[in-house]
């Protein structure tokens, strides 16, 4: 499969993994690396910049495949050692970075001069454009769908992946909803270069999250996801739970007048006691509507050749007998 991403990537196929807390470690990054597509590690997962470089060493010890780091730019008053990650990436030759949160043009001279290739995740059009100005060399498009922050504009990927195509030149990749090859074949056809899957991901013996954190994704089905935070415009769609519904409880009552102070026994610092521990219903954690299309726990390599042969069946049979 030859897109302009598997050529901008150096990958077999045009899937790539997100960058998720707790999630994007070594063992799935390398696995999804190894089975052909864009594995990547989260930089933040990793508690400081020597944690970084030691779990790069870790995933390069694993495959000799290309991999790469997610770096989300949060707006925190002590912000992390962004600095510090950035070298770390540089030293360790990461041929691609994952940004997301805040806008990365900050260091975007650093890695272009080190031919490190940049995506950064866009939830809207204007966002998409501002991106590809900067100078970033893909972009990923997050439809509504998408688990995590989906931003504030709430159109979902049937829309933006086709305004995305007619708005862009860079390489773009479909986000939020992607679980299979129905998804890449309509990702395609909607004008994106590939895919990024983050809860199917989850859902997988590779990745380093309770099976209970598993297991709750493959029960769930389209309509147990939530959107928390909206009145603070930090909107993150996350499954349903009862420290969830506590939340949606109390931003009903106080409206407008909610704080994150108000939420955050239920927000903050829960996903070490999620993902490690299997308290799933401790707190808050992103999870997409597409857990409504997933129902086994595959292996990566079974996941990803699933995807592929189901795709090309369908552009190679299906839609060939219709047209």
């Amino acid at each position: 499969m030859q897109t302009r991403i598997t050529q901008l990537f150096g990958i077999q196929y045009p899937i790539m993994q997100g960058g998720m807390h707790y999630v994007g470690k070594a063992e799935l990054a390398s696995a999804v690396s190894e089975a052909g597509g864009m594995g990547i590690l989260t930089a933040l997962t990793q508690r400081t910049p020597a944690d970084l470089a030691a779990e790069i060493d870790r995933c390069r010890a694993m495959t000799d495949k290309p991999f790469g780091v997610n770096l989300t730019f949060l707006p925190v008053v002590n912000a992390p050692d962004y600095p510090g990650y950035v070298q770390v990436i540089l030293d360790k030759g990461v041929p691609v970075v994952e940004t997301a949160g805040n806008n990365p043009v900050e260091y975007l001279p650093m890695l272009k001069a080190a031919g490190v290739k940049v995506i950064h995740k866009c939830t809207a059009i204007r966002h998409a454009l501002k991106a590809q100005a900067i100078g970033c060399d893909a972009v990923s498009v997050d439809g509504f769908e998408c688990g995590g922050h989906p931003g504030e504009d709430d159109v979902p990927g049937l829309i933006l992946l086709p305004l995305a195509a007619k708005a862009l030149s860079i390489p773009f990749i479909a986000s939020g909803g992607m679980a299979d090859g129905r998804s890449l074949v309509a990702a395609l056809a909607l004008g994106a270069d590939g895919i990024n899957m983050g809860t199917r991901f989850v859902a997988t013996r590779e990745a380093p999250v309770h099976d209970r954190v598993k297991q709750a994704i493959v029960q769930a089905g389209e309509r147990d996801t939530r959107l928390i935070m909206r009145a603070l415009r930090n909107t993150e769609r996350v499954l349903r739970n009862p420290a969830v519904d506590r939340i949606v409880d109390v931003e009903l009552a106080l409206g407008d007048d909610v704080r994150f102070e108000h939420i955050a026994e239920h927000v903050a610092g829960v996903y070490h006691r999620v993902m490690v521990e299997g308290e799933v219903e401790s707190g808050a954690w992103s999870c997409g509507m597409v857990a409504g299309l997933i129902d086994d726990v595959p292996t990566v390599r079974d996941l990803i050749d699933r995807i592929v042969d189901e795709a090309r069946a369908i552009a190679t049979e299906r839609l060939k007998a219709v047209f």
